[in-house]
């Protein structure tokens, strides 16, 4: 899925009806867009009928839109005490609103109000690519895609129980109801799917069909000229979906990855053994005071960057659903400043910031005259700011996670796994003694460098980067009231202190060193020459990790592949994998913001639900990618 800016939709009524300038179409139809949303897209896919008893159903909507399509389901499903344990929505949207134009528009509908309320609060930068939203206390998962329905349909990993194909009439719109994207559904379409539209053209009807589905013109509309709805019967054999039975799952790590584990599978209703060899969580390279939360960029848009802004933006809309920062755990939403080295960097900031549009509740230009007061160097060049970033103290986040799980977590401390056997569909985590410390049909590796001790995991290309950080007196250095970053970064005081760091040392010295304290301190003196107070003799104070990276310093999120067993074919689905064996590993120095997304991402897998990213991207994480590469070698 390319990078580009979005065109968000510009709010305008005709009539008293929202009206599309770009497609010269109104949102919905004169006659009532709340009828309209109930008769075609809910009665034509038999709702709220056939998601009753369900443990989970998906619905894919083709054209977001103003969101009362998915306002009408959202009610319909609150209403009905029938209703699915939880409902997926994935739906695409080339224009989105922004939340202050839906919240007018969600006005014309009073009944609607505290549905739009929640969804307005939760909604999202208008950033193009994938947001993951939950709703009604999880319950409701929203997938949106910003973006053409041709560069997001062929990136959704779902299989859809329904569809709503929606996005104005096939003559304002012809994009959307294509025969070249209609033909795409049956991709996405589970057993026995629903489709229901209100205007299709011959040819859209002709590749439905072509696609496996058997379409039919119920009464239409009032207001409408035709109606069409379909079920997904296809000539050829599909393959069955089995949903997982025993939702039992070891998690071997307590640290920021694990906790996030424990948290999502938690939340979906797992029963999870968390496994840990320290006495409390966040001992290794989570147990800093002060982690930094922000994305990364690149004016390119490309996939690392897209991956980490998705991760950022999933985590800050997760902690908000765990309490929020500074609240349900320690920390600040303070705002992050990335500043530029130099003038040409500045140039290049502001380029990248002009080309990808993106909207400045996500980053915004900090001026040079702003920076300076704020970093006390007159020369500063400006720099990115990211408002809505900020500082966590990983063990109290990872405490608040642990405490979100209630009785569906069992905490095994004080042990360490040392072997995993599989027999009978069922993994056994082992001590060093042999005595087995839990059993369960799905493991999650999530050990940092310390995962990296299992025989199932030793052919990982995981590495070890030494990091020290300096704790200095927040009164020495004048504390910043926003995290400071550039060749290095300061936090605003914690506990009483500011940290400054970190060194990246290609070894394993475990205490405190002078010489890496030296080397934060001249970082300080960059980001903060007017405030620093301290010198290069100061005491030496701090803290040592170790960042778990890989070579290409991007995580490790899924399957484990099976390094005994042959690859067969060139692509990753080819690898050989352990059998519910999975890792959430290799987040480097961005744990804080990997580790809500990327436990999301493989909760989605285990529930066979909708993934949260794009699949391109997924394959970017895929802890199989090493092996393939070095088998494409030869």
């Amino acid at each position: 899925m390319p990078a580009h800016r979005l065109a968000p939709a510009t709010l305008k009524l005709q009539d008293g009806i929202p009206y599309a300038d770009a497609h010269g179409d109104n949102y919905h139809s004169a006659k009532g867009g709340l009828e309209q949303a109930r008769h075609v897209f809910l009665g034509g896919n038999g709702l709220p009928q056939r998601w009753q008893g369900r443990r989970s159903f998906a619905i894919l909507e083709t054209g977001f839109g103003s969101g009362l399509n998915f306002l009408a389901t959202w009610q319909a499903w609150r209403d009905d005490p029938e209703r699915s344990a939880q409902l997926h929505y994935v739906a695409i949207e080339k224009h989105p609103f922004a939340a202050s134009d839906l919240e007018k528009l969600h006005a014309l509908w009073p009944q609607l109000q505290p549905l739009s309320a929640q969804l307005c609060a939760a909604w999202p930068p208008l950033v193009a690519g994938f947001h993951r939203l939950a709703l009604d206390e999880g319950r409701i998962q929203l997938t949106l895609a910003f973006g053409d329905v041709a560069d997001c349909l062929p990136e959704i990993q779902a299989a859809a129980d329904a569809f709503y194909l929606d996005g104005f009439a096939p003559s304002k719109n012809p994009g959307m109801r294509a025969p070249q994207i209609l033909s795409r559904l049956n991709r996405l379409a589970a057993p026995d799917a629903t489709l229901a539209t209100y205007g299709v053209t011959g040819d859209g009807r002709r590749a439905l069909m072509q696609a496996g589905f058997l379409c039919q013109r119920p009464p239409r509309f009032r207001g409408k000229p035709q109606m069409l709805v379909a079920r997904f019967a296809p000539r050829w054999q599909q393959p069955l979906r089995i949903p997982v039975q025993d939702r039992r799952a070891i998690v071997i790590g307590a640290g920021i990855a694990g906790c996030a584990a424990c948290e999502r599978l938690a939340a979906r209703g797992w029963q999870v053994t968390l496994v840990e060899r320290h006495a409390q969580p966040a001992r290794e390279a989570s147990g800093n005071i002060a982690g930094i939360v922000m994305p990364m960029m690149s004016r390119d848009g490309n996939q690392a960057s897209r991956l980490a802004r998705a991760a950022y933006l999933y985590a800050v809309a997760q902690w908000r659903q765990l309490g929020g920062i500074g609240a349900a755990f320690a920390g600040r939403q303070c705002g992050v400043l990335q500043l530029a080295h130099d003038a040409q960097q500045a140039t290049l900031q502001r380029a990248a910031l002009e080309e990808l549009g993106l909207p400045a509740d996500f980053v915004r230009w900090s001026e040079p005259a702003d920076a300076a007061a704020l970093t006390g160097n007159r020369a500063s060049h400006g720099g990115w700011f990211f408002p809505q970033g900020g500082w966590v103290t990983p063990a109290s986040l990872c405490e608040a996670m642990l405490s979100a799980c209630g009785a569906k977590l069992l905490r095994l401390f004080c042990k360490g796994a040392a072997s995993l056997e599989r027999s009978g569909g069922i993994w056994m985590v082992r001590d060093e003694a042999g005595a087995e410390i839990a059993s369960a049909p799905v493991v999650v590796v999530a050990g940092g460098i310390d995962g990296h001790r299992l025989p199932q995991t030793r052919s990982l290309p995981l590495d070890a980067i030494r990091g020290q950080v300096t704790h200095l007196s927040a009164a020495s250095v004048k504390a910043p009231p926003l995290v400071i970053c550039g060749d290095g970064y300061v936090t605003p005081e914690v506990q009483g202190i500011c940290t400054v760091g970190a060194t990246y040392d290609d070894d394993r010295e475990t205490v405190l060193r002078r010489d890496s304290q030296e080397e934060n301190l001249q970082r300080l003196a960059q980001l903060l020459p007017a405030a620093v107070t301290v010198t290069l003799g100061a005491e030496l104070r701090g803290r040592v990790g170790f960042r778990c990276v890989t070579p290409d310093r991007m995580p490790l999120v899924g399957a484990l592949p099976d390094a005994d067993l042959p690859i067969t074919g060139s692509r990753l689905r080819d690898v050989p994998r352990h059998p519910g064996l999975y890792g959430l590993m290799g987040y480097g120095s961005r744990g804080l913001i990997w580790a809500p997304f990327a436990a999301e991402l493989l909760a989605s897998m285990l529930e066979g639900a909708p993934l949260p990213i794009e699949r391109s991207l997924v394959d970017v994480i895929d802890p199989a990618r090493f092996a393939l590469k070095a088998y494409r070698r030869g």
